[in-house]
């Protein structure tokens, strides 16, 4: 399996962390894919067990809001370990232990691991609440400018599965929250993969949302910014996600549906929002 590993692309899976997601049919899935020789690199999210777990801990979540609409978890010290705790932990453990039950050889991987996600740790936040501009200092948050993509192909050639997870490593190795589907950009350009796959707990990009009948089919990249003024809560960040992959160098971004039977191989053939330049 390693030498027909090294002869394909990868494809690219993010699927989120949201209620509703069937972590099964997404398995099920990437397995019947590996094992057809499709090498894949899946990242996953967490929010609603983080939020979950956070409020039984007595530390429930703050969602900070920026001027441009974009929503993100505050992060203090206390809530990064229990950040940690939940999506390189529980989350990430769950998800190798399912697809080893699936006969696929995972290696579970969070973005400190071999450095393989890091950028800057953000000085501040600005965000907007009760209608005024704060500035947040305490905030363990970044962005992923470089990905180890020699770690990932070194695990891929030797026929394992990575399964990645945030918190990434800051530039001074700090354990840092990123926005995972923006993680998940980066990772398809670095690894120069023709398609992202996003999937999440709605059917694609919603023109009204939560009204499902109201997908948009396909999207080119030049209208990813008129997009974003109709793209709802956490679809903003994939919208920009989207954006920063085809902006590197990948062909075809998807939005697809995580509760389907066969959720992967249906975004494959176009079910969902198709982005493509």
């Amino acid at each position: 399996m390693p030498n027909a590993f090294a002869q394909f692309q990868p494809v690219v899976i993010k699927v989120g962390g949201s209620a509703g997601i069937n972590y099964d049919l997404v398995c099920d899935d990437v397995a019947a894919l590996v094992r057809d020789g499709q090498p894949v690199v899946l990242i996953h999210g967490g929010s609603d067990e983080t939020n979950r777990i956070s409020t039984a801990l007595g530390k429930p979540p703050r969602t900070l809001v920026s001027a441009q609409g974009y929503t993100s978890r505050y992060t203090d010290a206390e809530t990064l370990d229990i950040f940690a705790m939940v999506y390189a932990g529980k989350m990430n453990t769950r998800i190798v232990e399912r697809l080893q039950k699936r006969g696929i050889d995972a290696v579970g991987l969070s973005g400190l691991d071999g450095r393989l996600l890091e950028g800057p740790r953000k000085t501040s936040v600005r965000a907007v609440e009760n209608g005024r501009q704060i500035l947040v200092r305490d905030d363990f948050t970044g962005k992923v400018e470089r990905v180890n993509a020699g770690l990932l192909r070194l695990l891929i050639g030797a026929g394992y599965t990575p399964v990645v997870s945030p918190p990434a490593c800051s530039n001074d190795g700090e354990a840092i929250n990123v926005d995972g589907d923006r993680a998940a950009a980066a990772i398809a350009a670095a690894l120069g993969a023709r398609q992202l796959i996003i999937l999440s707990n709605v059917p694609g990009l919603l023109r009204n949302f939560p009204d499902e009948a109201s997908l948009i089919p396909a999207v080119r990249y030049s209208e990813l910014e008129q997009a974003l003024s109709f793209a709802e809560g956490r679809m903003k960040k994939k919208v920009l996600g989207a954006s920063e992959a085809i902006a590197g160098g990948v062909e075809q971004v998807v939005f697809a549906d995580a509760r389907l039977e066969g959720p992967v191989r249906a975004a494959m053939a176009g079910r969902g929002t198709v982005i493509s330049k």
